[in-house]
């Protein structure tokens, strides 16, 4: 009797071990869902899709992400933020991009996304147009409520997309990623910052003036220095053209009060400017004796590099959401101008509220940039900072303290505000090449153990890697 219960019990057990076994064999069948990256992407909560784009090598989706507008009150209101998803292989690394303005829907890879063969997700910062909730509550555009805008996609995709994820982007970009890395420092393996400024202190600009005073050559600063004075010293038939011009293609000037503000706004913008988007070889292109030159040389050049448009009310119109974060947390510099006399200059560098419209509160918060200085000097982890030698922007920038780990601040000789890893010198170049292997999973033993071995994993693609600075018209970094 006793063997028959212990064989019965026996074969009990082995009933349950079987049906346990067959459960765990089909539960990731089951669980598995969809196996196209399109039906997975598409099977998340809160992605809809705008439409995919064809690329040799890879899927490209411009894609809708539910939002919260107020992270911190998730059930006042939803937003529609843009998002694009360059999917190369769910195996791959991931590279969270973003420019801090719009998105663009083009497929193209950015040079961390080349650097490491893998996918790239592209996020439109909030507030930039279409990502805009209507009724805009303005006061939620700030960069705590935009870095948790890349933790909700992030925790989104991170299921499909599990390897390692880094977080990249240029200028304003560079600055969103490391407060990305602020806030949700355990969301990213690293970060990849290019040319992001980073103003501590609103109101203390010199780091700006020492730099134009020595900047490039001096026989290119006077040629600069002199077709900037020279606007100005022709400013009433050069302004009659301009008013014309504004007629000619429906241009106000409404927000920033006149257009004589306007103009001298874009001349000012002129010489950081052409630092910003040139190289001291566009010099020559400079006109080389401004007091002679005609005033159409004169005018063409000021437009060329700062651009009429920029301070009208059309130019400002896009980048509201920049000027209102600027005037808010992010902080705007104030140089001068001691090559032109004191009556030519009649407002300076105008402050970021004379670019928003009046309706529009702001108001300047001094500790925002002061903390995530503070977190970068003692806390950055797998960050690396990459600036141009020749770009004005890079006057202020993010240094390392005591407390940072297996991070970098490199500097491109020569470069300007596209500046990149590919321009660093030899050994920076391959040990941030290496690094940014190391942070995304895929450093071969080879370049763990050399980092000079260390070489983009993805070949060059003319068609869709980014390598010129992307240009913003008017003083935007």
């Amino acid at each position: 009797m006793r063997k028959a219960l212990r064989w019965l019990l026996a074969l009990t057990v082995f009933i349950g071990t079987l049906s346990t076994a067959g459960a765990a064999t089909a539960a990731p069948s089951a669980a598995s869902g969809p196996t196209d990256i399109k039906d997975r992407l598409l099977a998340i909560p809160g992605i809809s899709l705008v439409q995919e784009k064809p690329y040799p090598g890879y899927r490209y989706f411009v894609l809708n992400f539910t939002q919260p507008v107020d992270h911190r009150h998730p059930d006042r209101g939803t937003f529609q933020q843009r998002i694009t998803v360059l999917h190369k292989d769910v195996s791959r690394p991931t590279v969270f991009y973003t420019s801090g303005y719009n998105v663009s829907t083009t497929p193209s890879r950015r040079e961390p996304t080349q650097i490491v063969d893998g996918n790239q997700v592209s996020l439109e910062y909030r507030f930039f147009t279409p990502s805009r909730p209507d009724p805009a509550d303005w006061s939620k555009l700030d960069i705590w409520q935009a870095a948790s805008d890349q933790h909700s996609v992030y925790e989104a995709l991170k299921p499909v997309y599990g390897a390692n994820w880094l977080a990249t982007g240029g200028s304003k970009g560079g600055m969103t990623a490391t407060y990305y890395e602020r806030f949700y420092p355990r969301d990213m393996d690293g970060v990849v910052a290019y040319v992001a400024p980073n103003d501590v202190v609103n109101n203390e600009d010199s780091a700006y003036d020492r730099f134009f005073a020595k900047v490039g050559t001096k026989e290119c600063r006077d040629r600069l220095n002199a077709v900037q004075r020279e606007a100005l010293v022709r400013r009433t038939s050069l302004e009659e053209k301009y008013a014309r011009y504004a007629a000619d293609n429906g241009y106000t000037f409404d927000t920033i009060g006149g257009l004589d503000r306007a103009y001298e706004a874009v001349v000012l913008d002129y010489v950081w400017g052409f630092w910003q988007y040139s190289l001291l070889k566009d010099c020559d292109s400079i006109p080389a004796d401004a007091a002679h030159a005609a005033d159409d040389a004169i005018w063409d050049s000021v437009d060329t590099i700062s651009g009429f448009s920029a301070y009208t009310d059309q130019g400002l119109e896009t980048y509201t959401p920049y000027y209102y974060q600027a005037g808010t947390q992010l902080g705007a510099p104030t140089i001068h101008f001691p090559y032109i006399e004191r009556e030519l200059v009649r407002y300076g560098y105008q402050p970021p509220r004379n670019f928003v419209p009046r309706s529009i509160p702001m108001r300047f918060q001094p500790d925002a940039m002061r903390d995530v200085d503070t977190w970068v000097r003692h806390h950055a982890t797998h960050m690396l900072f990459v600036y141009g030698q020749n770009d004005p922007w890079g006057s202020e920038r993010f240094r390392l303290g005591a407390g940072a780990r297996d991070s970098y601040v490199f500097t491109a000789p020569g470069l300007n505000h596209g500046a990149n890893v590919a321009g660093l010198v030899p050994d920076q170049k391959a040990l941030a090449t290496a690094r940014i292997l190391q942070w995304a999973g895929v450093a071969s033993p080879a370049v763990r153990s050399d980092p000079s071995a260390a070489k983009p994993l993805a070949r060059h693609d003319a068609r869709l890697d980014a390598g010129a600075v992307e240009r913003e018209p008017g003083l935007r970094p």
